[in-house]
């Protein structure tokens, strides 16, 4: 008999919930055959059986468990005798790394994040639903039942669209939202409404504390007169490219050219001990809803500026339509983060542990400059801002990588190859 743990599949992942089995308790399991849908911090995924023979679930829809937590069994005897528990103790969590498609099961993209539309059951199954009363259950999508959590709403009086009046996502998206906690009532603030953070924004959260609290960081800004770049592109637009490359494309382009030539900024502080990377794989940071995702470029160094321009806007379609995976979200070895088409001319980003360096890109600006024969004259301006980790990255090592952006962005013949 197998046992199936909470699989890690992401490089961030600590915990996941089950949101559907899509085998019933007892039924046969066929080896390589679809089991769980788990969801993440950042995505949902379908995870397939390593092994063979009737299932036994431990624990049920709904249940978060951390990394290594058993959820089932698959191989016992006949149909299973024992049924989803309700307060399962989880297995000791699995060495960091070492659950990536291990541990009697693997894991498949099903293409859908958290927030994507569910593939909805012809049917409920037992267990499927809250307890209304003794030998009563609400028939509700694992989906639905989220969601009504999340807004407080009580599933009792929903009444459900779906097969067999199951109640779905749509029917709780319509429900009015449960009051929200009040607290404060006729203070100077007035009432004070308290909303819960999704999965995603609990871990932003948690990740962008952890790096505060522990890396000592630095910053340095950058001046870049881009007039060159900003001809670069007329004539691509000219030429019909598809997509024509942003301004953010070039700097995306233009630091992973410098991270090869500077393999500390490129590399990861982790346990004390300095990582090197051989690959060069960029973030690029995405808004999505009430959230910032970064989709990662890899061997951004090693493709054209057209490709790295398709990639970027392809990934960031994925993360507004909740369709990107946890593997286009992992293997970054550095980020950039651009709030310019906001009017920022410059901010300092928080860096993505255990990564070395973010680079943070302002709005280009055209402003009045000292040229070489001492008049003024007017430019496009950006100004970049690398926000560097002091136990990686001295002074004269930022310093050196971001001259080295500036001079491939103000001479970006080296960009279109």
């Amino acid at each position: 008999m197998a046992e199936i743990v909470m699989p890690r599949l992401s490089d961030t992942m600590e915990e996941g919930t089950i949101l559907r089995w899509l085998k019933r308790e007892g039924e046969q399991v066929a080896r390589g055959e679809e089991l769980v849908e788990i969801e993440t911090d950042k995505a949902t995924m379908v995870y397939e059986s390593d092994a063979a023979g009737a299932l036994q679930i431990v624990a049920e829809e709904g249940a978060t468990l951390p990394v290594g937590g058993l959820i089932a069994h698959v191989g016992v005897d006949g149909p299973a005798s024992v049924g989803p528990a309700e307060d399962a103790a989880p297995a000791a969590a699995t060495e960091p790394g070492g659950g990536d498609g291990a541990d009697g099961g693997r894991a498949v993209a099903n293409g859908a994040a958290s927030g994507q539309q569910e593939a909805e059951r012809p049917a409920a199954i037992p267990g499927d639903g809250a307890a209304v009363g003794e030998g009563e259950r609400i028939k509700a999508s694992p989906l639905a039942r989220r969601l009504a959590r999340e807004r407080g709403i009580e599933l009792q009086a929903l009444h459900g669209s779906g097969p067999g009046g199951r109640i779905v996502r749509a029917d709780v998206e319509a429900a009015p939202s449960a009051p929200a906690t009040v607290a404060g009532v006729g203070t100077a603030k007035g009432e004070t409404t308290t909303e819960p953070l999704t999965r995603t924004q609990q871990t932003i959260a948690r990740r962008m504390a952890e790096s505060k609290a522990t890396i000592p960081d630095f910053s340095i800004i950058v001046e870049v007169e881009m007039e060159a770049c900003v001809e670069l592109r007329a004539e691509l637009k000219r030429l019909g490219g598809d997509p024509v490359p942003t301004y953010n494309d070039m700097v995306v382009k233009a630091c992973a050219l410098a991270l090869r030539e500077h393999p500390r900024v490129n590399g990861s502080y982790r346990d004390g001990v300095l990582q090197l990377h051989s690959r060069v794989n960029v973030g690029v940071a995405v808004a999505a809803e009430n959230a910032l995702v970064v989709p990662t470029v890899f061997d951004a160094d090693l493709k054209a500026l057209g490709e790295v321009a398709r990639e970027t806007r392809a990934l960031a379609e994925r993360v507004r339509d909740g369709t990107i995976t946890p593997p286009e979200l992992g293997g970054g070895t550095f980020t950039v983060s651009n709030l310019g088409m906001y009017g920022v001319r410059s901010f300092s980003a928080i860096i993505n542990p255990p990564q070395a360096a973010i680079m943070s890109v302002g709005a280009l600006e055209r402003r009045a400059v000292v040229v070489e024969d001492g008049t003024l004259a007017a430019r496009n301006v950006l100004a970049l801002t690398l926000v560097c980790d002091h136990r990686i990255l001295y002074g004269a090592d930022a310093a050196e990588f971001a001259a080295r952006v500036r001079e491939l962005l103000e001479a970006p013949a080296a960009l279109s190859l």
